[in-house]
């Protein structure tokens, strides 16, 4: 690897069922994404190298096919430019180069070959509070087994940004914040601030809906992706695929998972506001 912005990593679709041992699932940011690009291979190794700025590498050897998805991306082939999201056969000596392009936080490259390495309570997720998994830098060497067999697969077809308010329910410590608090939170816009990670997107609040809130510290209990926490200062963080496993900070309210994946997305910058709906109506939601 001759290039590779900060968090790129590897991840498979993650290690569920360790919470109770202070290990979150990780997985990718984008679920529907990673999903995606194994699609466009038609069988595809588990495991994807997801990167958020853009990376470059040289295959050293081949043929591998590779297929790519995610935000924006503009991607190049010994220098030509390849229409995103893409699907390549990749020879000795050939030059992929990815960077950002009009949206999106994370990209997504799958394999018709598995990454080798090791796997860690069943999963090579990297997970960035754990320490497990791993994390790729320029000078990244990554070993493949064998090509797998694959079936036919539809053309890779581009996937538009999402748009609207982001659907949520009401959290366990709702009730906590005054009926007045909640109400600004569903009528303002927040706006997603440039402290975001694979652990959490911290979001600013110009319209101050959380100024002067009591906020309680409460005991610690478990958390799930798309909680939304509201800090000591009132700063509100949406707990992303890396969150701790629990947290003493109320939750206003948590994201449905079919809107998680457009979230991850939100380029700092970003507008935010949110919709409240039955638990009812999220789980029959889909990405």
């Amino acid at each position: 690897m001759t290039r590779a912005g900060p968090l790129t990593t590897l991840q498979d679709a993650g290690r569920p069922g360790w919470l109770a041992h202070g290990i979150s699932a990780s997985g990718p940011m984008d679920r529907a994404a990673f999903e995606r690009a194994g699609l466009w291979l038609g069988g595809a190794g588990s495991t994807a190298i997801e990167f958020t700025s853009g990376l470059a590498f040289v295959q050293e050897r081949g043929p591998l096919s590779m297929a790519a998805d995610g935000g924006d991306y503009v991607l190049s082939l010994n220098g030509k430019s390849v229409t995103w999201p893409a699907r390549v056969v990749l020879k000795p000596g050939d030059a992929v180069d990815i960077r950002p392009g009009t949206w999106g936080n994370w990209g997504y490259l799958r394999f018709g070959a598995e990454i080798e390495g090791e796997v860690v309570l069943g999963s090579r997720s990297a997970n960035s509070i754990a320490g497990l998994g791993r994390v790729l830098a320029a000078g990244a060497r990554l070993e493949f087994g064998p090509e797998l067999g694959r079936s036919r697969a539809p053309h890779p077809r581009a996937t538009a940004q999402g748009q609207g308010p982001f659907r949520v329910i009401w959290g366990l410590h709702a009730d906590t914040f005054e009926h007045a608090t909640r109400s600004r939170f569903v009528e303002a816009t927040f706006r997603v601030s440039a402290r975001m990670d694979r652990m959490g997107t911290r979001l600013d609040d110009p319209g101050g809906v959380f100024t002067g809130q009591r906020v309680l510290s409460l005991l610690s209990d478990a958390i799930v992706p798309g909680d939304i926490q509201i800090l000591g200062d009132g700063t509100p963080i949406v707990l992303m695929r890396d969150h701790q496993p629990t947290g003493g900070y109320p939750r206003i309210a948590t994201l449905v998972s079919a809107d998680i994946d457009r979230f991850a997305q939100l380029r700092p910058g970003s507008d935010v506001r949110f919709e409240p709906v039955t638990l009812k109506h999220a789980l029959g939601l889909k990405p």
